[in-house]
């Protein structure tokens, strides 16, 4: 990314800045338990350690492999993450396009979907856009 990429997209840092925040420091604590990062895509990328086997060994319902916040991106193994990123890259430019209001926007679409009687995760809308995505693991279960 030249400089002038990264100054045309700071305000787009800036606006995600509160939810990259939170995932810096669940970044920190993963790196000291192992997870390895690199800066990749304009964020953060924290893969495997300890909290990984934690995560893991979730109840199948609960189990994530790959999660974002703001521009840290998150995965269980490099597997996971090559899968993954392209989808969790369309969530890092969620946060870019909603800023500190993504969390809350993103859990009132799942109690809709839920209060709907339609699967909080698969029918929320920021999913659905997340999911189109070329490559997405989850393409066609909309």
């Amino acid at each position: 990314m030249t400089i002038q990429n990264t100054l045309a997209r700071l305000p787009c840092y800036l606006w995600a800045a509160p939810c990259s925040v939170a995932g810096l420091v669940i970044a920190c604590v993963a790196v000291l338990l192992g997870a390895k990062a690199q800066v990749r895509n304009g964020t953060l990328q924290v893969i495997g350690g300890r909290l990984a086997t934690g995560i893991c060994r979730l109840p199948t319902r609960l189990k994530i492999v790959a999660f974002t916040h703001g521009h840290v991106i998150y995965a269980v193994s490099r597997t996971a993450m090559d899968s993954y990123r392209e989808h969790e890259l369309v969530h890092v430019r969620q946060y870019e396009r909603w800023g500190p209001l993504f969390p809350f926007l993103y859990i009132g679409s799942s109690l809709i979907q839920k209060l709907k009687g339609r699967d909080p995760y698969f029918a929320n809308w920021f999913e659905r856009e997340a999911h189109k995505v070329e490559g997405s693991p989850f393409v066609g279960r909309d």
